[in-house]
């Protein structure tokens, strides 16, 4: 099976591009949904989550509180980097899985969409990479729209993150989230039409 990433900085519109993928037939695994199912109370990354970083990232009925998670680990890297230690191997597990399961049931490509492909270095796991960019002032406008956050917090969280015009140029493919759907979708229909083809790589 074929395996290609997916990925793109903060609210550059990876989830947009991830469901015109699937809508033109492609499988997509979300890593992010890997890492919200790998904190679920009982599991071993809650456990650890909650050890490392107090009983005050928690919701009242006992779920991380992603909000509130997110707000220390963008301001510290260190923290970060300790809550990307409990929670990346569980997540490369989850997606092991998955590609295994695809596999199994006859898929000849898959897509897993990662924000973090470069900077954990899985670079080399996949085929070629897909990356998603759009102008800084539209990050930051969609996310305001989106998470409500203040624009110093979401600057701080797109400083936290490889450059996206650098992310974009070690990546072999590159679809412009800049423009409106239609634009968008026109460039993923003719990726997938070159991926289905085999000729893409």
């Amino acid at each position: 099976m074929r395996v290609f990433g997916l990925t793109g900085g903060i609210g550059t519109g990876k989830s947009t591009v991830s469901r015109m993928l699937r809508e033109e037939g492609l499988a997509v695994i979300d890593a992010d949904r890997i890492a919200r199912e790998s904190t679920v109370p009982g599991r071993p990354a809650h456990e650890a989550i909650v050890r490392a970083f107090g009983r005050g990232v928690l919701l009242p009925d006992g779920r991380i509180d992603r909000k509130r998670l997110g707000d220390i680990v963008f301001s510290d890297p260190g923290k970060r980097a300790e809550l990307e230690a409990i929670t990346h191997p569980e997540i490369a597990r989850g997606i092991a899985s998955e590609l295994y399961r695809l596999e199994s049931e006859g898929h000849s490509v898959a897509i897993v969409e990662a924000a973090l492909i470069f900077e954990t270095g899985r670079r080399a796991r996949f085929e070629a990479v897909i990356a998603v960019r759009c102008g800084r002032d539209q990050q930051v406008r969609r996310l305001v729209k989106r998470d409500g956050m203040s624009e110093e917090q979401i600057r701080q969280r797109i400083a936290s993150q490889m450059d996206p015009d650098e992310k974009a140029r070690a990546s072999e493919h590159v679809i412009d989230n800049s423009g409106d759907r239609s634009a968008t979708r026109a460039q993923v229909h003719a990726l997938v039409k070159t991926i289905k083809s085999g000729t893409v790589s």
